[in-house]
């Protein structure tokens, strides 16, 4: 499974792809940070942002978008200018036709780091060591990105897995009640 995570922002917003066939087998195929210049309106910053997006998805062909959630914010100010990027981000994936999820931060550095109140430092430190990387990927949105990507083919993959089992055991029980007695 290949999975591009987004860690939105309309000033620099990372991004990272991943695959793997297992937990143990993860790898990074690509990274890297989407920048945006504030002196610009911003329609045309969300307008860059969309193209460079756009070129990230084509190139990477994901199996499925991981967004970061706005959980909250203190700054209305940037929890807006998220929002609106996560807001792009999610129309491309449609438009695409590639799932999206989208994880708050406290899930991704649970799924990480083990706890989901760890500091950057300490997701930027697993995310090195998760993906056997030499050095930490600058600037932290783009190790962000890294980790909203190994979150989701964690979680996402366990929860694939659930939901076939489920679908099986659903037709199961079907296929029983249509047998004559």
């Amino acid at each position: 499974m290949r999975v591009l995570g987004v860690d939105p922002g309309l000033t620099r917003c990372g991004i990272g792809v991943i695959e793997g066939t297992s937990h143990s087998s993860l790898s990074m195929v690509d990274v890297g940070v989407i920048r945006t210049d504030s002196d610009q309106p911003i329609d045309q910053r969300l307008l860059h942002l969309e193209r460079e997006l756009t070129q990230w998805i084509k190139k990477s062909a994901p199996d499925v978008i991981a967004i970061e959630r706005v959980f909250s914010q203190l700054n209305v100010r940037t929890a807006m200018a998220t929002g609106q990027a996560a807001g792009v981000a999610l129309l491309i994936a449609a438009r695409s036709g590639i799932p999206v999820v989208m994880h708050t931060p406290s899930e991704v550095k649970a799924a990480v780091t083990g706890s989901g109140r760890a500091d950057k430092k300490q997701v930027a430190q697993m995310v090195k060591k998760l993906l056997k990387l030499k050095v930490i990927p600058q600037p932290v949105d783009s190790t962000d990105a890294l980790a909203l990507a190994i979150c989701h083919y964690w979680r996402g993959s366990g929860n694939a897995r659930i939901a076939s089992a489920l679908s099986q055991e659903k037709s199961r029980m079907r296929s029983i009640r249509k047998k004559p007695r």
